[in-house]
């Protein structure tokens, strides 16, 4: 049986990104819609902001579902200030994703780096914006700076 305690876990400064599938081989791919910088760039980048910011980041990417959704639990239990989602084409498709955000009681700022609802009629929905204290989107790499400023707030 599992036990289904109350989250005892103090708040910390670190703020998770999380970032979804796909999204491993930015830089290459399809650079016209995404750019030229990679994932590392933009961890890179979001560190020193993150320095200025006076906060930690934890920075993360996997392309499968449930290790996204375990990374939301673990935010919370670990008392994460915030979390940045780019979910990629799981914001579109995830009510797994959805489920886990309304849970978890943590912040969440769904970020994208193109603005999906100029993109194909499909990405027009999203359910992790359903469920998300924020969104940033059409900026992109510097939409994760803008998100974790609006996340150091809070």
């Amino acid at each position: 049986m599992i036990g289904l305690g109350t989250n005892t876990a103090r708040m910390t400064d670190t703020i998770f990104v999380l970032n979804g599938p796909n999204l491993n081989l930015l830089g290459t791919r399809e650079p016209e819609i995404y750019g030229t910088d990679t994932l590392a760039d933009i961890e890179a980048m979001l560190s020193e902001k993150a320095h200025e910011l006076g906060v930690a980041i934890d920075f993360r990417q996997s392309n499968h579902e449930g290790v996204l959704v375990d990374w939301l639990h673990e935010a919370r239990e670990t008392g994460a200030k915030a979390i940045l989602l780019n979910a990629a084409a799981y914001t579109h498709t995830s009510i797994a994703l959805l489920d886990a955000i309304k849970a978890i009681g943590v912040p969440v700022i769904e970020v994208h780096l193109s603005d999906p609802s100029m993109r194909e009629e499909f990405r027009h929905k999203s359910f992790v914006g359903m469920g998300a204290a924020g969104e940033v989107k059409g900026f992109g790499p510097r939409g994760y700076a803008v998100a974790l400023e609006k996340a150091a707030a809070l």
